[in-house]
């Protein structure tokens, strides 16, 4: 359900004003009031899923980006059924829910071969939910098979495909994607996926990768625009009950380790400037706090927001509880992408648990669409 925020809605350059001005203090405070707003219980979620990267075979050559190979490279792969279907079973016998499926962008596999793939998994795991293939992956199957993005979201949600992920929207200005992934699609190109997806009652969410080329004013113009599509999803939702839109956003820091764009001359995110790499520090834990917490307030049509532990930690995961995130995000089985680049991070389900009532939360198991797959106690039903 959407709850919008009965707080004034912000607008950019009262975002930019906080992001700047304000203290950390009253900037987390904002975030969690607006958490606690939208989501009043003493319940905070997560989901058990995997991660399955179908294949590391990639064209684009994204310069953050340390998980790609090419075509003809000797450690390039693509999964076969039964090695999917081996890691799906390992998923559920660990009470998992969905899979995250992506994967580059492979130019040797025709569209049958993905159709085929979401139908197996379907036939042998009819519960689970399959989240997968971002907006570029979707972009580059649609000139690949010279098809138009609907059919091809048609095609694959008639196969089994049930939701997309937001990945792929790293930052959506076009300043900033032509320097870091110029082979990319573009911000109108990843927002007419999205439009595409929810237009045909197919839920997605939003993501954003920040700290590196992007000035602090970019950041806040890809909230922008994720919070114009939003308001544009749920007035045609409002006519259309079939329609969907963004059910959670996430961001997270840049991780370099390992990747072209760590060498790079990077933006002062503050300034605006161009700096040299030993100039720049990287967006760390206490940057990813802020802007969680700005986007639980700026975007006030979203339902949900992820913690990100995966690049920062656990403990940052908690403290995101605590500025603006209803939700933990997943217990990852597999993560390759972020690994590559050097950072790795990991979580037993009882120490997720553990560190959402250490907060002060209930901790509950969801599904993708924030449906409790247990029984909250009553105490959860008490406000925050």
């Amino acid at each position: 359900m959407i709850m919008n925020l009965t707080l004034p809605r912000i607008d950019a350059q009262n975002a930019l004003d906080l992001y700047t001005n304000s203290s950390p203090h009253d900037l987390f405070q904002m975030g969690k009031n607006a958490a606690d707003q939208m989501h009043p219980s003493r319940v905070r979620t997560y989901v058990v899923e995997r991660n399955i990267n179908y294949t590391n075979v990639c064209l684009t050559g994204c310069k953050f980006c340390a998980f790609q190979k090419a075509p003809r490279s000797k450690s390039a792969y693509t999964l076969s059924d039964e090695v999917i279907g081996e890691k799906i079973q390992a998923l559920l016998e660990q009470g998992g829910t969905q899979i995250l499926l992506q994967g580059g962008l492979n130019p040797e596999l025709p569209i049958g071969w993905y159709e085929d793939m979401l139908k197996n998994i379907k036939e042998h795991f009819p519960d689970l939910h399959i989240h997968g293939f971002s907006p570029e992956e979707i972009c580059f199957f649609a000139d690949l098979f010279e098809l138009p993005v609907r059919k091809v979201l048609e095609r694959f949600r008639d196969a089994g495909l049930d939701s997309i992920p937001g990945a792929g929207g790293e930052i959506l200005v076009d300043r900033v994607r032509n320097i870091i992934a110029p082979k990319k699609c573009n911000t109108e190109e990843w927002l007419g996926v999205m439009r595409e997806a929810h237009t045909i009652g197919m839920f997605t969410t939003a993501t954003m990768m920040f700290g590196h080329v992007e000035s602090v004013a970019e950041r806040i113009e890809h909230l922008d625009r994720v919070r114009q599509l939003q308001d544009e999803s749920l007035e045609r939702r409002e006519k259309d009950p079939d329609a969907a839109y963004f059910t959670a956003f996430i961001c997270w820091p840049f991780q370099p380790g390992r990747t072209p764009l760590s060498k790079m001359e990077r933006f002062d995110p503050l300034s605006g400037k161009e700096k040299g790499p030993e100039e720049v520090l990287l967006c760390g834990p206490f940057e990813q706090l802020k802007m969680t917490a700005l986007s639980r307030i700026y975007l006030d049509n979203i339902p949900n927001i992820q913690a990100s532990w995966v690049t920062q930690g656990p403990k940052i995961g908690q403290l995101s509880l605590m500025v603006g995130c209803n939700d933990m995000g997943s217990l990852m089985m597999e993560e390759n992408v972020v690994s590559a680049a050097g950072t790795t991070f990991d979580m037993q389900l009882q120490e997720l648990r553990d560190l959402i009532t250490t907060t002060g939360y209930i901790p509950v198991k969801r599904n993708y669409y924030y449906e409790y797959l247990e029984a909250p106690p009553e105490q959860a039903k008490c406000e925050v």
